[in-house]
C-alpha cells in the first residue's frame, strides 16, 4: 500500500468516531471519499424530493475531474482539521 492511500485509510478510521461534524463538513468529507474512491460522479441527479441524495450528488458533482491522489490529499486535510 502506498504512503498517501496508507494516510488515506488511517484518515479514514480516525474520522469514523467523531459526531458533531456539520452537514458542510459532512458533505465535503463525502465527495472526497467518493472522488478519491470511484472518480467522478456518474447517473442521474436524484430528484427534488430527495433533498439528501440530491445534497449529496451536487458535492461529489462539484469536484468532478479532481485527480484521485488530489482528493485523498484533501480529504486527509479535512480530517486533520476536524478530528482532535
Amino acid at each position: 500500500m502506498s504512503d498517501l492511500a496508507q494516510r488515506f485509510a488511517e484518515a479514514q478510521a480516525r474520522i469514523k468516531p467523531v459526531t458533531g461534524l456539520g452537514n458542510d463538513v459532512m458533505l465535503e468529507m463525502y465527495a472526497l471519499y467518493k472522488q478519491a474512491t470511484v472518480g467522478d460522479v456518474t447517473g442521474d441527479r436524484p430528484g427534488m424530493l430527495d433533498l439528501r441524495g440530491r445534497a449529496k450528488y451536487d458535492a461529489w458533482a462539484k469536484k468532478k475531474g479532481l485527480g484521485k491522489e488530489a482528493a485523498m490529499e484533501q480529504y486527509i486535510a479535512v480530517v486533520a482539521k476536524h478530528a482532535k
